[in-house]
């Protein structure tokens, strides 16, 4: 990283910054072109979790190419002092690393969908046998992890 002083190494500063974030993006690679996309998500153990529908470009890409960079980032508004070229945007991003792998037994794919929900909601659900049939659930191993803020 370039600016030193802007470098978060504290996991749990990071792991705040994950928990904070609405969407995570994802990026994949296919034949040395880049393919980026926002994903619901869920983070536990220096994994992430999303899902994704059976089939798709996401689905085909990483069934030949399972390495993923993922980012995720707070807004915390614009700096405006004078000249536009001195204003600074106000964040917090962490960018990684990992290998993505796809979950195939439905228990351990409920305890993964169980994880993404638990980021966006406080309820408990039931999956019906169909439905867990019928969605790909993806594992993230993360490999590398860094923070960064601004402002």
């Amino acid at each position: 990283m370039r600016r030193k002083e802007k470098e978060i190494k504290n996991i749990t500063e990071i792991e705040t910054i994950i928990n904070e974030s609405p969407v995570c993006r994802i990026a994949l690679s296919d034949n040395g072109l880049p393919y980026m996309i926002p994903v619901c998500f869920g983070y536990s153990d220096r994994h992430l979790y999303f899902h994704s529908a059976n089939i798709g470009e996401k689905i085909d890409i990483l069934k030949k190419n399972n390495n993923i960079c993922f980012e995720f980032d707070i807004y915390e508004g614009l700096m405006t002092k004078g000249n536009p070229c001195e204003w600074d945007v106000l964040y917090k991003s962490v960018i990684g690393y990992g290998k993505a792998f796809f979950i195939d037994g439905s228990e351990e794919k409920i305890n993964a969908l169980n994880i993404i929900l638990k980021h966006y909601s406080d309820e408990s659900f039931v999956f019906p046998e169909n439905q867990i049939r019928n969605v790909t659930v993806i594992k993230v191993d993360i490999e590398e992890i860094t923070g960064k803020k601004s402002g």
